[in-house]
């Protein structure tokens, strides 16, 4: 039968035989559509899987194990994957072409080789002089002077322990027989038997340079000195008690500021069998950046969860500018029928950034890297005008960051329109668009940020910490980190040493006035010892027992005091200097 046999002959048979072809040819395309939706969707997600385990693989913190498992896992899958991917492509034919990879062009500084730096001049010198020939060598004649080369080197001398003898001696009338004798001085902790220096050092030590007390235990027992831990955790325990008077200071101080930071940081606890998940927030007042002339501080707070009850308790009596993250929880504070006012929220360009950061040094993505170019000019320009008043601030940055910040979010909508929903630079342009008011508040006020690396730079030292004491004993232990952190922290913004800062309030707190404890503050403590320390000079050869050192420099000191030679190794000196 030829092949005109097989076509209809009639009207009706003809249009039938079209209907049936147009069916099947719709039927033919949509499983096209749906083969390559198909493949988009395993593409889709075998590049999610590549970003997360590279994400993964740069990360610096977390358990090994436990990461390593994550990795295999995804690893497995993403194997799975592929074979699906090729499968798919080769029974459709379908080719594709590899983009070459670009490198990421990061503007970063100029690195020069460091110069050697003079060493500290507040350093005591110990001049050790090297025995020279008495006659030239070459000829034997007599030899003059002509100068000298002076090489220093750093040295380190190994902590002393003392022990302090408080001495009241008793006299006696010998007309009434009364006795007399000077009242008992005040110690930091009552009938304790450790000095302010020793219970400075364990505090800065535990929560600024974040050492648990048992290693410090350990320590002390290979100095000659037996510590138990517990002994150490009352006194801990009875210091965060006594200072809890210049903590609500601080609090306080931070809470009637113009603007504020905000953030928080996860801190593990134990518990039965296990270990929960508590939080420390932080919220800190910095006016530096716009000129402000009082003093910053950080206030932090302990909490067993995340519920937005906490900062909602936290912040109970501000008002005003905060800078924070997206943090859902901080929501009701923005509300206009919120008392005593509402909170306006600032969101942080750094976080921002970070999305698409991420992306660039990772999937080498050009929207990502381009993004990041673009929002790293906003914050060279911040960095221009860092310090001056707000109303300057505000002007450079409508004359030069507006135009830019306009541009960037017509060009984040048009790449947003390109992409698809479950695309990873997709997520992360939408995570800006959905913040754009709130990350562009800071062009129409002169007193916020570009960002919030102020709460970040708080809690840094928190995060690394975490990796040496492992966990929160307890809650009540949380609140007490929470109250030496917000001490210690204060201290360190106000450029004041917080373990001599702390040695000093601790002998003081005691007997001090209660109406003149902010006297005690960091930022108006004076009692910081002058550190420009007394030039020794040392004869070569001879024995540094019994000869007199005689110190360059004042000395401060609340008394006179005598040094032991048993302590010092040299003969006794007295000093006297007034309080400054």
């Amino acid at each position: 039968m030829s092949i005109d046999d097989s076509l209809p002959t009639d009207l009706a048979g003809a249009h039938a035989l079209i209907m049936a072809q147009r069916q099947a040819l719709s039927a033919a395309q949509a499983r096209v559509a749906a083969a390559e939706n198909e493949a988009k969707l395993r593409a889709l997600q075998i590049e999610k899987l590549k970003y997360t385990i590279a994400k993964l693989r740069h990360q610096q913190f977390g358990q090994s194990s436990e990461r390593g498992a994550i990795l295999d896992q995804l690893e497995l899958k993403l194997c799975e994957l592929q074979e699906n991917a090729s499968e798919a492509a080769a029974a459709a034919q379908l080719a594709a072409t590899a983009a070459a990879s670009e490198k990421i062009k990061v503007q970063g500084f100029e690195r020069h080789k460091p110069a050697r730096r003079a060493l500290p001049e507040h350093l005591p010198r110990e001049r050790i002089v090297y025995p020279a020939p008495s006659a030239c060598p070459c000829c034997g004649g007599v030899l003059h002077k002509l100068g000298e080369d002076v090489t220093e080197t750093l040295e380190l001398m190994p902590r002393q322990w003392k022990v302090i003898q408080h001495v009241r001696e008793k006299f006696s009338c010998r007309s009434c027989e009364a006795i007399t004798q000077p009242p008992a001085p005040f110690h930091p902790i009552a009938r304790g038997r450790a000095g302010a220096g020793l219970l400075a050092h364990i505090l800065f030590a535990k929560y600024g340079l974040h050492l648990p007390l048992n290693r410090q235990s350990t320590t002390y027992a290979r100095e000659g000195i037996d510590l138990d831990v517990s002994t150490l955790a009352d006194w801990v325990g009875t210091c965060a008690a006594s200072l809890m008077p210049l903590v609500l200071l601080i609090r306080a101080h931070v809470f009637v500021a113009e603007r504020i930071h905000a953030d928080e940081t996860t801190v593990p606890v134990q518990a039965k069998g296990k270990c929960r998940t508590g939080r420390l927030w932080t919220y800190v007042r910095d006016d530096q950046p716009f000129g402000g002339p009082d003093p910053p501080a950080a206030a932090y707070f302990y909490s067993p969860d995340r519920s937005g009850k906490h900062p909602e308790e936290h912040l109970a009596s501000y008002a005003g500018l905060m800078q924070a993250d997206a943090y859902s929880g901080f929501n009701r504070l923005y509300a206009a029928t919120r008392r005593p006012g509402p909170i306006t929220e600032a969101s942080c360009w750094a976080h921002a950034r970070r999305q698409f950061f991420d992306l660039a040094r990772i999937s080498k993505a050009p929207i990502a890297i381009e993004a990041v170019e673009r929002i790293d000019v906003l914050f060279a320009i911040e960095r221009e005008i860092n310090g001056a008043p707000p109303h300057e601030r505000k002007r450079v940055r409508n004359e030069r960051s507006r135009p830019l910040v306009a541009a960037l979010e017509t060009w984040l909508r048009e790449q947003r329109r390109k992409l698809s929903a479950r695309n990873e630079i997709a997520k992360a342009i939408q995570y800006s668009l959905n913040r754009w008011t709130a990350l562009t508040r800071f062009l129409d006020e002169g007193r916020l940020c570009i960002s919030n690396n102020a709460a970040e730079r708080a809690l840094r030292g928190i995060a690394i910490g975490r990796h040496n004491w492992t966990f929160a004993g307890s809650d009540e232990g949380g609140r007490r980190a929470a109250a030496i952190y917000t001490l210690i922290e204060t201290a360190k913004l106000n450029d004041v040493d917080p373990q001599a800062w702390l040695t000093d309030i601790l002998a003081r707190l005691q007997d001090h006035p209660a109406k003149r404890i902010d006297e005690l503050l960091p930022w108006n403590w004076n009692g910081q010892a002058d550190r420009r320390a007394p030039a020794l000079e040392l004869e070569a050869g001879a024995p540094a027992k019994g000869r007199r050192v005689v110190a360059a420099n004042h000395i401060r000191s609340r008394t006179a005091t005598t040094i032991p030679a048993a302590f010092t190794g040299r003969v006794p000196y007295t000093c006297r200097a007034t309080v400054h």
